[in-house]
């Protein structure tokens, strides 16, 4: 009888041990030991991203991940996070989201990496964000800010980071009521979530009898004529766009060919100055024409949620030039490079955050109960009941190579709550440049 028990007793341990080897496999962190935690290994820690290194979002956006990277080297080099180098593997989808699903499934599957950081557009990361939380890979900082990332009960382990395209279209339409009451208003968006999410934080203050024509464009296409001239032809004296920098170009170089002026009022993802610059220039010569960029942006309206790459007395703007001389010193030193290396600063908060031994798990926790201050102007809005990132955003206006802020910082929500201004001061960026631990 002893012997019997003994021998169940042995079947049941040999059974629960094949039941925790078999859970330790499923795609979810195996437990709380960094050593089984993908990616993660006693002397680094190995992320992945999507990135549009080539295609219509590469002029600009091709520089966020070197930026990033530059990022995580310098902090490589003081020591890294607990111990471990962040090792960052960025793919190119070339802003096709066919393309994208295949460089995320060999990241995950493959190359086995701990989170996917920053992948970036809202067209292409919308093709992966189910698989990401179906295998419970954390989803970190969406380069796009898109509302869709800010949906912890379905999607729990994606977060969003930039300022949602809500809360940018409340407060760029708040302003563009105030600025021109009564003037004759057009919107030119991108046909997603992206130019969708704009148009209802825009539609939320603009009176809908002030907006005589909504135009979008379809990325891929760069034959933007006809949405021009109807926007011209509505007679419109300011034009809202919400567009990659790409087509913020193609748009105002078609506007040239009509000498068609309005006041432009673009989204913070489309108005970078010296990219539009490069572009401008580019696409005319293309076309056969000679054409200086930077004077068809002045007075363009805009947004920003970081640090003005011009203000040299900011300690931000001073941080991340110095890392950029060190590392990437060939690219310009512009709002891609800034964007690029403050995500990447939270990144290795919340790696700090998430512990000696991280875990999936663990960073998704940590995020959820962080305060983290930083670049951004304005306070996160992560908690366990939200995963949107910056809350609002200052508005700006270019000025030669440089966009030049104005007023206050602003917050908001992505409903019908105020705008009110932000008066807590920016954080100082740490003397050494590495975020703090604790």
């Amino acid at each position: 009888m002893k012997r019997a028990r003994t021998t169940r007793a042995l079947a049941l341990m040999t059974a629960v041990t094949a039941l925790a080897a078999a859970a330790s496999g499923c795609g979810g962190d195996g437990g709380d030991d960094s050593s089984s935690a993908p990616g993660v290994t006693a002397t680094t820690v190995t992320i992945g991203s999507h990135q549009p290194l080539t295609g219509p979002a590469a002029p600009g956006y091709s520089a966020n991940s070197a930026a990033s990277k530059a990022f995580f080297d310098y902090v490589n080099a003081n020591g890294g996070v607990h111990g471990r180098k962040i090792v960052y593997k960025y793919v190119d989808d070339a802003y096709n989201p066919t393309q994208t699903v295949g460089v995320v499934q060999k990241l995950v599957l493959q190359d086995k990496v701990f989170a996917i950081f920053n992948g970036l557009g809202t067209p292409t990361h919308s093709k992966v964000v189910d698989y990401l939380n179906a295998q419970r890979v954390p989803d970190l900082f969406v380069a796009s800010g898109c509302g869709c990332w800010d949906e912890p009960g379905k999607h729990p382990h994606t977060f969003g980071w930039q300022v949602d395209y809500i809360r940018e279209g409340k407060i760029l339409g708040d302003h563009v009521k105030k600025a021109f009451p009564g003037k004759k208003v057009a919107y030119f968006s991108q046909n997603d979530d992206f130019g969708q999410d704009g148009v209802k934080g825009l539609d939320k203050y603009i009176p809908k009898d002030q907006v005589v024509s909504r135009q979008t464009y379809q990325p891929g296409n760069t034959d933007v004529g006809a949405q021009v001239q109807a926007i011209a032809q509505a007679k419109a004296d300011v034009v809202v766009l919400f567009s990659i920098p790409t087509y913020t170009a193609l748009f105002r170089l078609a506007a040239l060919k009509l000498n068609y002026k309005p006041t432009f009022v673009v989204s913070n993802v489309g108005s970078d100055p010296i990219t539009l610059t490069g572009l401008l220039e580019s696409f005319a010569k293309q076309g056969g024409a000679q054409v200086k960029g930077n004077p068809l942006i002045q007075g363009m309206v805009t947004d920003g949620y970081l640090s003005a790459t011009g203000d040299t007395g900011n300690s931000w703007t001073a941080l991340f030039r110095k890392i950029h001389g060190q590392y990437i010193p060939k690219l310009p030193f512009n709002n891609n490079v800034v964007y690029g290396m403050s995500v990447a600063y939270t990144f290795v908060q919340a790696l700090q955050a998430a512990g000696a031994n991280p875990t999936r798990a663990g960073v998704v926790q940590a995020l959820e109960k962080s305060r983290f201050g930083g670049p951004g102007l304005v306070p996160f809005a992560y908690s366990k009941d939200s995963h949107a990132g910056y809350t609002g955003a200052r508005i700006g206006t270019i000025k030669g190579d440089l966009i030049a802020p104005e007023g206050q910082p602003l917050t908001t929500d992505d409903g019908d709550g105020p705008i009110q201004p932000y008066t807590a001061p920016q954080p100082q960026a740490p003397a050494n440049g590495i975020p703090p631990a604790g």
